[in-house]
């Protein structure tokens, strides 16, 4: 079956989801982004002409701090010219449609897209609309998809843990909205991790997530046992009312990571998180600042990723 990420090199031509893509384009990403993080030798990613005279369009149909500020860095030190769109002033809040403000875009030489929206697909359906020379990466697509987030995720387990055969992996909290969960669960499993787990209450998983190759578990500390690595989820509030989640501090009682839940897992477990955090709701304090913690560490590595995939999508033949 065809896979529209890529072209007919079996090259990546878009950024779409982890789901499908083969594990050698997976780890050339982290290769690559391992060089843009080596070349800095400790310091500051310094910047490449590898996206000279190339034109980036960020288009964000969400809000959005950490995503599109690491790409927009990112796209800066690949010397691209970046354009932030504000949807919140652009024509689509007058009625144009999705495509035809891509339409317009192209027609200004846009050579990549960045695109964040609400609606799971988005991004699929902008990549089957421009020619093949324009690249789109997806940056979030409702409750689908999350890549450069579950790249950035691998590239720190990685870099702390150096291999993914022998790993115990918990993706904790809310799966059933997370588009980061499901392309983390992809990927982890694709890049040979032989145990990845789900550990959520009922109401916050998906209808039949063990298809997807993981592990169900409704009791934290069980699902904590011996792991070499907890990645939390974020629980937004707006999801906490209703039958799903009585309070938040209700689901910090039997879902928050704290100190002594920690204390289940291997003690040299790493605490992953792809943010904003909700302190007292999803992890304590003094875990997010923790020994263990490596979510700034994430955030840093954000650029290097981000970096890889574009100057991936640049390099690929049409």
């Amino acid at each position: 079956m065809n896979n529209p990420q890529l072209n007919k090199h079996g090259e990546l031509q878009h950024l779409l989801s982890t789901e499908g893509l083969p594990a050698r384009i997976l780890r050339d990403i982290l290769d690559k982004a391992g060089e843009f993080v080596n070349v800095a030798e400790g310091r500051e990613i310094r910047k490449v002409p590898l996206l000279h005279g190339k034109s980036v369009f960020n288009i964000f149909f969400e809000n959005s701090t950490r995503t599109r500020t690491t790409f927009e860095i990112a796209a800066k030190k690949l010397s691209a010219d970046v354009v932030n769109l504000n949807i919140g002033s652009s024509s689509t809040s007058k009625g144009e449609t999705l495509l035809d403000t891509v339409d317009n875009l192209c027609a200004m030489h846009a050579d990549m897209f960045v695109v964040r929206h609400s609606t799971s697909g988005a991004a699929h359906l902008i990549a089957a609309h421009v020619a093949p020379d324009i690249h789109v990466i997806n940056a979030g697509d409702g409750r689908h998809a999350h890549p450069t987030q579950a790249l950035l995720d691998m590239f720190t387990i990685r870099h702390y843990k150096k291999e993914f055969h022998n790993l115990r992996v918990a993706i904790v909290g809310d799966v059933l909205h997370s588009r980061v969960a499901r392309s983390q669960i992809h990927a982890l499993t694709t890049l040979g991790v032989p145990e990845v787990r789900v550990v959520a209450p009922k109401t916050l998983l998906p209808t039949h997530v063990e298809k997807l190759g993981v592990r169900v578990y409704h009791d934290m500390e069980q699902g904590l046992k011996d792991v070499d690595v907890v990645m939390m989820l974020r629980l937004q509030n707006e999801r906490m009312q209703g039958a799903l989640l009585p309070s938040a501090q209700e689901y910090f009682k039997y879902y928050g990571l704290t100190q002594e839940r920690l204390a289940q897992a291997r003690s040299d477990a790493i605490v992953m998180h792809p943010g904003p955090m909700n302190r007292g709701v999803e992890i304590d304090s003094s875990v997010a600042d923790g020994a263990q913690s490596v979510i700034l560490p994430q955030v840093t590595f954000g650029i290097a990723v981000r970096m890889a995939v574009m100057s991936t999508l640049a390099g690929g033949k049409q």
